[in-house]
């Protein structure tokens, strides 16, 4: 099964999490990493995945607020980086 490389940051959080998503959108570790990672910035993340080679990732941006007062989840924001 193809992971696509994949960066969540969550919003209000300090840390992102680094790993690759399926075609499900189920988020895995990615098999050039052997685990899901856990960096202290955008930048620390980007570097990890070109230390693997990987020349892409899709960075998505998360946020629970809404869903915790009682709103609709909001569309996923996404974005494609190139590394």
């Amino acid at each position: 099964m193809e992971l696509k490389p994949t960066i969540i940051a969550v919003a209000g959080a300090r840390h992102y999490l680094v790993g690759g998503s399926d075609v499900n959108d189920n988020f895995k570790p990615l098999p050039q990493l052997g685990e899901v990672s856990v960096c202290q910035s955008l930048s620390a993340a980007k570097q990890l995945l070109r230390k693997k080679n990987i020349p892409m990732a899709e960075l998505i941006l998360q946020s629970a607020f809404d869903e915790m007062c009682g709103l609709s989840p909001p569309a996923v924001a996404k974005q494609t980086l190139y590394l």
